[in-house]
């Protein structure tokens, strides 16, 4: 019981850190010019994705709020066999599911998700992502790195 109270208040804190850093973008950085943090790397601009990942399936609210909560549904069924027990795995699940939710109470309450971080270098130029993207990231980056370290093909 206490990892699921781990998971759950890791999980909302996640998510509320998401909520509060895209209603600042919102008040601060709405109609404004992006503000270079890192000259040549780094900006913080607003951004209102109507799709998903890099843009795909503009326009499609419900339909990817219905998979976000497909996507939680199967990852708590099958939470064991996705992520183990090893030592950081409710970290991770938590930046999932916190990733998740965050963007999907955007597209719910805004019709859109707010990205603000925005990464290029010289010419090259990433798309604009947010906290809850970034949580998905490192979710999936562990999830397929303690892969490769387990020997068994699921995570330790």
């Amino acid at each position: 019981m206490r990892k699921a109270a781990v998971l759950f208040a890791l999980a909302a804190n996640l998510a509320l850190a998401d909520a509060v850093v895209k209603e600042w973008a919102a008040a601060r950085l709405k109609g404004v010019a992006a503000i270079e943090i890192i000259k040549g790397f780094f900006s913080l601009a607003y951004v209102e994705n109507r799709g998903c990942a890099w843009g795909m399936l503009q326009g499609h609210v419900w339909p990817l709020a219905v998979f976000g909560l497909v996507a939680i549904a199967v990852i708590i069924w099958q939470r064991k066999a996705i992520f183990g027990s090893g030592r950081w795995a409710v970290l991770f699940e938590g930046m999932l599911y916190a990733g998740i939710i965050g963007n999907m109470l955007d597209r719910l309450v805004r019709g859109y998700v707010i990205d603000m971080i925005d990464l290029h270098w010289g010419a090259s130029h990433f798309p604009c992502f947010n906290l809850a993207d970034t949580y998905i990231t490192l979710a999936a980056a562990y999830l397929v790195v303690s892969s490769l370290f387990s020997g068994s093909g699921k995570p330790k």
